[in-house]
């Protein structure tokens, strides 16, 4: 017959007869049997679990039920081994402990690798009676022994209070240090496994910031594509609304602006059904959430716009679009020189289920802030345009009068030979010449509307050399009359060029007219034409005392100009411009005292950039 097993006797109940001696031994066998079995519970906890808090609640448990104690604490060393701390406490809820290494009895032995076991706590020095008192508790005995990982360092410390039967003995030390060299280990283990998980979640969640700033940065980019494929406001913000409802999936949504003369908000873009009942719908201040928002310049989400009182249901009723829930948000001006938004974005009815939340309030907020700083880059723009083009048209009503000067002086000449001839046919070729002289102020007058409008007014036709230079020496010798500077033409070549030719004709009498300021009214202007492969050369000559040397290296800029009484500075400007309108050259060339040379190079042949507005060849 096998012998029993010793679980087997420790748990069978003693007999009637059974002497004293051995209901004794059954006892102590049946509480060591409670403690291997504590041991096995412990070790199979340790081994199967990673999670260091029910790690540290299982050890405590299952210390003061080996040991037969009331209590245990166990504190862990810090990260950079400066103070001990208990985070996890058997027997009770208390505040945490935190104690500098050396600092009482837990701390002198995480210092000192000793174990401490003493009958009367009080009675020692390094006690804190404090902890006690703040917890009600009344510490006895105590054993307190450090727990080393597997390099032999201390981890951190197991205390264990008032054992229930007398001191602790040196066999309860012997089983701690059991389970403190266990414990350590796994203590150890477990925190390193804690570390590479806060690790993990520490990169999984710099991953998703990451993703979610590469989102961001996306979205910049693509609104900064929306707002330079933009060709004028309208069309840039109609871009922006489409991509905020993409990718709020949005099924309506809106652009106010704040009309910068009146002040008044407008509707400047809709999207979504209803779109044509509000667009362009002037909107009284705060009225509908939008409005409101752009008012008041804070954000709203609204998730049930029925029920608020911001929500205008009159303009509901107009677009025909019931609001489930919207998401507002306004446009502020990017550089504060005003104290009013720019306007508001507002997309409405979020596809599925829910309503918008704040990644979304995010996401909108991000998409109004890029959208107000391009409103305010394109409404630059505009301004910078609209300054420039009043600049140029004011320069060019400069050039205008200034060019005014020589058909106003041949119709005067022409006009005083009319009065003084009997000769009908004379008279009639002369007032021919009159008229000839108004139809060029006309096309001055001409170039000046199609330049505020920002068309061209370039007239290219064919032109035969032959007439345009006997139109010139006609014209000329009527403005240099009564001076004494001769007109010499070298016409050498005299067959068809392409050009305007009244901005030609303007082009000579700008550059004879400052021939003649040069020479002071006396000497000689001489005209070349020539042919040079494929280019028209016209060469203007004179005898004056050349450029000052103030004007060299601005010569054709706007108002440059040499201390003339009556001079605008405006006459080799138009030279220079009607020579870049033909896709031409001007050079030129000068010494003091000896005259200065102007070598006009054309096409011969119709410029490429002039052809879309040119007239059929004549």
């Amino acid at each position: 017959m096998a012998a029993p097993e010793p679980d087997d006797l420790a748990r069978a109940e003693p007999s009637p007869d059974e002497s004293a001696e051995s209901a004794g031994l059954r006892a102590r066998l049946r509480a060591e049997t409670r403690k291997l079995d504590a041991i096995r519970e412990l070790g199979r906890v340790l081994g199967a679990t990673l999670d260091l808090d029910r790690l540290l609640v299982v050890l405590l448990e299952k210390v003061c039920e080996l040991l037969d104690a009331e209590r245990a604490t166990i504190f862990l060393v810090s990260d950079d081994r400066s103070e001990l701390i208990s985070t996890v406490a058997q027997g009770g809820t208390i505040e945490p402990i935190r104690l500098k290494l050396g600092d009482g009895i837990a701390g002198w032995v995480a210092a000192s690798g000793e174990t401490v076991n003493i009958a009367d706590a009080y009675a020692d020095p390094r006690f804190h009676k404090e902890v006690d008192q703040r917890s009600g508790f009344r510490t006895r005995s105590i054993l307190c022994m450090a727990m080393p990982d597997h390099q032999g360092q201390t981890i951190g410390v197991v205390q264990v209070l008032n054992k229930r039967l007398g001191p602790f003995d040196p066999n309860d030390e012997a089983l701690l240090a059991t389970v403190a060299a266990h414990a350590g280990v796994s203590l150890a283990s477990s925190k390193l496994y804690q570390s590479v998980v806060d690790k993990n979640r520490a990169l999984l969640e710099a991953q998703e910031s990451l993703r979610h700033r590469i989102r961001e940065l996306d979205l910049l980019f693509e609104i900064e594509k929306e707002a330079s494929a933009s060709l004028d406001l309208d069309e840039l913000l109609d871009r922006l609304l489409q991509r905020a409802m993409q990718l709020l999936g949005a099924e309506a949504g809106s652009v106010l602006l704040r009309e910068r003369g009146s002040g008044e908000l407008y509707f400047r873009s809709v999207k979504g059904r209803g779109a044509e009942a509000i667009r362009r719908l002037p909107l009284s201040a705060g009225a509908g959430v939008i409005g409101w928002v752009a008012l008041h310049k804070q954000p709203l989400l609204v998730d049930d716009p029925a029920h608020d009182a911001r929500h205008d249901l009159t303009l509901a009723e107009k677009v025909g679009v019931p609001a489930r829930n919207i998401l507002a948000v306004p446009l502020l001006q990017p550089s504060g020189e005003d104290d009013r938004a720019l306007g508001a974005f507002e997309v409405l009815n979020k596809r599925g289920e829910g309503g918008f939340d704040e990644s979304d309030l995010k996401l909108l907020t991000l998409i109004a802030g890029q959208a107000a700083r391009a409103i305010a880059l394109a409404r630059g723009r505009d301004d910078k345009q609209r300054s420039g083009r009043l600049a140029a048209i004011g320069q060019m009503m400069s050039g205008v009068l200034h060019d005014l000067k020589t058909p106003m002086t041949i119709i005067s000449g022409y006009a005083q030979l009319m009065a003084q001839s009997d000769d009908e046919p004379a008279r009639g070729r002369y007032a021919s010449l009159i008229l000839k002289q108004f139809d060029i102020m006309a096309a001055m007058t001409r170039e000046v509307i199609l330049f505020a409008r920002g068309e061209s007014d370039l007239l290219v036709r064919r032109v035969f050399l032959q007439n345009f230079v006997a139109s010139v020496k006609q014209q000329l010798e009527r403005e240099l009359a009564g001076k004494k500077v001769e007109l010499i033409i070298e016409a050498r070549y005299l067959g068809a060029a392409h050009f305007d030719e009244n901005k030609m004709l303007r082009l000579v009498h700008n550059l004879a007219r400052n021939a003649v300021e040069a020479m002071e009214g006396e000497g000689t202007f001489k005209i070349g034409v020539d042919s040079d492969g494929a280019e028209l050369v016209l060469t203007f000559s004179d005898t004056g005392r050349g450029v000052p040397d103030e004007l060299k290296g601005r010569l054709f800029e706007a108002f440059a100009t040499a201390g003339k009484a009556d001079g605008t500075g405006l006459g080799l400007a138009i030279v220079k411009k009607i020579v870049d309108e033909h896709q031409g050259r001007i050079t030129w060339e000068s010494r003091p005292g000896a005259g200065t040379i102007f070598r006009v190079s054309l096409p011969l042949e119709r410029p490429a950039i002039a052809a879309s507005a040119a007239a059929p060849a004549g």
